[in-house]
């Protein structure tokens, strides 16, 4: 069955087992040398710095401020969990509940946590090399930079009439190594829209997103 997986992921394992575990969800199994959560945690960070990287090769005349849309727009919780439906780790997940295959947020985590697994099976420049492989294509789709939400919430609210948006930190959860925000966004006397996110700035763009969908 993995071997199959790994046909689609373009990487075989030394250590398939470390495929075994990024693909566990905590529903199966709470031990945390086999669920997928450390391999996430590591798995998150050499996404960031590979799409980052990658970015800053592909764009060398782009300013700082386009870059950080198209981060935002490769990295966010949406196109990761696309890109592992792409790659059909829902199929290969391991799961208590089959609910779970379906979960976005889950669907994300387990990619993460296949590029972790890739970091310590073999080392930074495979890991780097797989999201090089997998993301570009969406890369190259996108000719010009995306306008992230809290962009467009700015011109909508403008286009409208409305003030500003305003951002206001409504509670901080987690630990100091992952904390979680949670971020309002108000516009005049608009009801507020609530965002979630692993900082502060993936917050306020979450909560920007629940307000343009409101606007629609």
């Amino acid at each position: 069955m993995l071997e199959d997986l790994q046909n689609i992921l373009k990487y075989h394992f030394k250590n398939p087992q470390l495929l075994r575990q990024a693909l566990t969800h905590s529903s199966h199994t709470t031990d945390v040398a086999q669920n997928y959560e450390r391999l996430e945690f590591l798995g998150d960070r050499v996404l960031g710095l590979s799409i980052a990287a990658l970015l800053y090769k592909i764009f060398p005349n782009e300013p700082e401020g386009s870059l950080s849309q198209r981060f935002v727009g490769l990295v966010c919780k949406e196109t990761v969990a696309q890109m592992a439906q792409t790659l059909h780790l829902d199929r290969y997940m391991i799961v208590a509940n089959e609910d779970i295959r379906s979960n976005e947020n889950v669907l994300c985590d387990v990619c993460e946590a296949v590029i972790g697994a890739i970091f310590i099976d073999a080392g930074d420049e495979e890991a780097i090399s797989f999201v090089d492989t997998h993301w570009k294509e969406l890369i190259d789709k996108n000719v010009e930079p995306p306008k992230d939400s809290k962009t467009k919430l700015q011109e909508v609210a403008h286009s409208k009439g409305f003030p500003l948006p305003e951002y206001v930190v409504l509670s901080r959860e987690g630990s100091e190594h992952e904390p979680i925000f949670h971020i309002a966004v108000k516009i005049g006397k608009l009801p507020p829209a609530v965002g979630t996110g692993r900082n502060k700035k993936l917050a306020q763009q979450a909560a920007a997103s629940q307000m343009l969908e409101r606007l629609k």
